[in-house]
């Protein structure tokens, strides 16, 4: 599997608009752009080569609103770009790690992502992502 880099770092927020605020007026991060998908909120902050992703629960059922209830406000989940990610998925089956998503589904800005079971990566979430064509 070839990872190209840290695609970004997710943080998992009460308020996204507070958060967003502190980006922008702390830090002079300018957000690309915000969507949602299904029962989550999102914004993307570039920072070099790597996004900061503001993430916030749009629904009680979200697996962001059980993440804030258990650990609070907090780093959510690291994600990796990688060139082929039905690849990438095979080589980790192969290796016997747990995986969330045993297929790629549709995520942040059209990219096919897939989540790792944290049980196989120390406790720690990590998404992996192949990025539409031309992004």
């Amino acid at each position: 599997m070839k990872i190209k880099r840290v695609e970004h770092v997710a943080i998992a927020v009460d308020d996204i608009r507070a958060s967003m605020a502190m980006l922008e007026n702390v830090f002079g991060l300018e957000m690309e752009y915000e969507e949602r998908i299904g029962d989550t909120e999102l914004a993307m902050y570039p920072v070099g080569e790597t996004y900061l992703e503001l993430l916030r629960a749009a629904g009680p059922k979200s697996a962001v609103a059980d993440w804030i209830e258990r650990k609070g406000q907090s780093l959510f989940h690291l994600c990796f770009e990688v060139e082929d990610i039905d690849g990438a998925l095979a080589e980790l089956k192969d290796k016997g790690v747990q995986l969330i998503d045993e297929a790629p589904r549709i995520g942040h800005g059209g990219s096919r992502i897939a989540f790792i079971n944290p049980e196989s990566t120390g406790d720690i979430l990590i998404e992996l992502a192949e990025l539409p064509a031309g992004h």
